[in-house]
């Protein structure tokens, strides 16, 4: 994922000026790759606290305040998220507003909000401070969220780390240089990917430094906007952070519970005929499966065919492979791991395990062999392949990477057409496994550590004979409800030396 912080000058008071501003600056990052934006502190009012003090009920905000449908809009339109800071209207009347981070998914709506812990003196005169701690998932990453004086706190970016975040946000409005170079040894600490959305323009605490930037892991700065109050003009600082993605081969993956609700693996091409089922130009059948690759948990399939509706006239989905056997997922992890040992022999099992993960998935944890993943995508209405920028199952070393859902350097087709394919499956309650753009998954292990359920719904499974008996007549309609129904594994294609 390609994250980017956002550098501009508030107008002071003007929420809708500035919501209109940063939903131009949403729109642009999308085009240059970005999956988030973040903003600076108060960038929705500037940094003025006596003009807040005078106007705290007119200048504090809800996430679904009117004068913020832009920025929702801009997200949906783009499918980016965006991390909106401006003083957030506290709970019950006649309490003090919070210095509020509004952190927007890519369909628009709220995915978390996160109020300012820290306060400095002048600021506690104007806004009470928050309690919780400021976490989020998105595209397979967990993010933290900080405000400016929250940075001051050792403990903040301590927490963050242990809480397994591996990109750090801050939303600021620094006055000095000095400040923004903190950040250096603040990501080298405590090995955490960071971003700096800061403020530039004159607030009441004097002049902001600008400078907002990214540093790696290492301290290394990677990016940096300019430095100064001057200037009417806007900056993105752009960072890509796809090494904090959790793989399959994590260990909170295979932490996650699982608790088999027994629903039925159903076959597509009975169950839901109204989905294309073959493979894609120039591919192979799935070798090995028989008519298991279209086996899927019923489930996963009513969420498919409610992606299928939700999708642009003229496009439809187009199936090519769901359940995968135990042992044919084992066979494919040994044989893409095997070519990875021979084509780096310096590389030790753990390095080999969690560079197949990014492809294959551990067998112990597969989704595909839970029947809860499937691997499609998009076709015109007449089954014609659309640009989705590799082919289906590219490996990242043949696709030089970009077979990963935010990969850079897309072309514009191809990005939108992923984004169509993401905002369908997304909506249907379907997470993304972030390595494999054309992977997804309902139920699974990796579903439930992406979306912050308790237990996974779908365990191993071995195929069954009468499987699809109770769904072989009528069909399968779309999900109404919140009814039961996989993450990742799929299967090896050709990398160095590794056969297919």
């Amino acid at each position: 994922m390609i994250i980017a912080a956002a550098q501009f000058p508030s107008v002071p008071g003007e929420i809708a000026a500035n919501a209109t501003r940063m939903a131009g600056l949403i729109a642009e990052a999308a085009e240059r790759g970005a999956g988030l934006v973040v903003f600076a502190e108060l960038a929705l009012t500037h940094y003025d606290l006596p003009l807040i003090a005078a106007d705290p009920t007119g200048l504090a905000v809800l996430p679904d305040d009117p004068r913020l449908a832009p920025i929702r809009e801009a997200c949906r339109a783009a499918g980016v998220a965006a991390v909106v800071n401006g003083p957030g209207r506290g709970a019950g009347d006649g309490a003090k507003p919070t210095i509020a981070s509004f952190v927007y998914g890519p369909d628009g709506s709220l995915l978390t909000r996160y109020d300012k812990r820290h306060l400095a003196e002048t600021e506690s005169a104007v806004f009470a401070p928050g309690t919780e701690h400021g976490r989020f998932t998105l595209g397979g990453i967990r993010f933290a969220l900080a405000t400016c004086f929250d940075n001051s706190f050792p403990e903040v970016p301590e927490r963050a780390a242990a809480d397994g975040c591996r990109v750090y946000l801050s939303s600021a409005f620094h006055s000095e240089g000095e400040r923004v170079a903190q950040y250096s040894e603040l990501a080298r600490t405590y090995g955490l990917h960071v971003l700096l959305a800061n403020g530039i323009g004159t607030g009441s605490p004097g002049p902001a430094a600008g400078l907002s930037g990214c540093w790696l892991p290492s301290g290394e700065r990677v990016g940096a906007a300019a430095e100064g109050p001057g200037g009417d003009g806007a900056e993105l600082v752009l960072s890509d952070v796809r090494d904090a993605i959790t793989l399959m081969a994590d260990p909170a993956v295979a932490a996650v519970p699982v608790r088999e609700c027994g629903e039925p693996l159903v076959d597509v091409r009975i169950a839901a005929p109204g989905l294309l089922v073959g493979d894609v130009e120039g591919e192979a059948p799935v070798e090995g499966e028989g008519g298991a690759f279209a086996q899927l948990r019923e489930g996963v399939v009513r969420r498919l065919l409610a992606a299928q509706e939700a999708l642009p006239d003229g496009l439809r989905l187009r199936f090519v492979e769901g359940y995968r056997p135990p042992a044919l997922q084992r066979h494919y992890f040994t044989r893409y791991g095997n070519g990875l040992r021979a084509a780096h022999p310096d590389w030790d099992d753990a390095r080999i395990q969690r560079a197949a993960s990014r492809f294959v998935s551990p067998p112990e944890i597969a989704p595909h062999s839970a029947g809860g993943a499937v691997d499609l995508t998009l076709v015109t209405a007449d089954g014609a392949e659309v640009d989705m920028g590799t082919p289906i199952d590219a490996s990242p070393e043949e696709s030089g990477g970009a077979c990963y859902t935010s990969a850079p350097g897309l072309t514009p087709t191809a990005r939108a057409n992923r984004r169509i394919l993401a905002a369908a499956l997304r909506g249907a309650g379907l997470v993304n496994y972030p390595t494999e753009w054309w992977h997804w998954s309902y139920g699974d292990r990796y579903w439930a550590l992406a979306t912050g359920a308790e237990h996974a719904l779908y365990g191993p499974r071995e195929l069954g004979g009468a499987e699809t008996a109770a769904w072989a007549e009528g069909g399968i309609s779309a999900p109404g409800g919140d009814g039961t129904g996989g993450g990742s594994g799929v299967k090896a294609t050709a990398d160095a030396g590794v056969e297919r």
